[in-house]
């Protein structure tokens, strides 16, 4: 398969705020389509820079020394990850993030505008309310991205950001912020590109690929990595 590059976000082509920025995307009923495959494109990835060169800061949750390393490739528009994030993120927090054995790395994956939005919000409160943002946004994605026209979901986005604590002035700036958005998708471009992903959610675990799972299945693969 050619390499993933989400080269098509030039869709959200950034002018003057997020609320108006230039898109060629379809926002009707995000919640609903088939977030399971990735933007393709010809074109091949520039290799990576580290994160922090791109003015990125990883989301983690663990202790950094834990023994077993999740990355998890997810996008705030797929409904598999809200899943993921109800169903098996908050147990494997409980069971193995809290117990110092797991540390969850959080990776964007954009499909459209409202995933790179969705992100702008979560990260504007910095690394202590990230995980606490995107439970929300997780939580009520069906909710915001039908909320109607780009404005409309801006509005509902900053409004998520607001019951997280992040005053409005902050919430504009980071939706302004047009650096900030051109280095988030050249990241998870990168990302992407060198970890081969090919949908969402995909878990890379101790540098292993894996799909979307249970619990049941996750915790053995868990558990035999501990052992062993």
């Amino acid at each position: 398969m050619n390499r993933i590059v989400p080269i098509l976000l030039v869709a959200l082509a950034v002018v003057a705020g997020a609320a108006y920025w230039v898109t060629q995307g379809n926002t009707e009923d995000v919640a609903t389509t088939n977030s399971t495959t990735l933007i393709a494109s010809n074109e091949t990835s520039t290799d990576a820079a580290p994160a922090e060169d791109r003015g990125i800061v990883e989301m983690v949750l663990g202790q950094a020394d834990a023994p077993i390393e999740l990355i998890e490739y997810a996008s705030f528009t797929c409904p598999h990850c809200a899943t993921f994030h109800e169903q098996i993120l908050k147990p494997l927090k409980a069971d193995y993030v809290d117990t110092g054995k797991v540390k969850v790395v959080f990776r964007d994956v954009y499909f459209d505008q409202l995933g790179l939005w969705a992100s702008m919000i979560a990260r504007c409160g910095g690394e202590e309310k990230f995980f606490g943002i995107t439970e929300l946004l997780m939580k009520g994605q069906r909710d915001w991205a039908r909320s109607g026209d780009p404005v409309a979901i801006v509005d509902e986005l900053k409004k998520i950001g607001r019951i997280a604590g992040v005053d409005q002035e902050k919430l504009d700036a980071c939706m302004r912020d047009e650096d900030k958005a051109r280095a988030l998708v050249e990241w998870s471009e990168a990302n992407v590109s060198g970890h081969d992903i090919e949908g969402t959610p995909t878990m890379i675990i101790n540098g292993e690929k894996h799909s979307n799972m249970s619990y049941a299945d996750l915790k053995k693969i868990l558990d035999a990595k501990l052992e062993g």
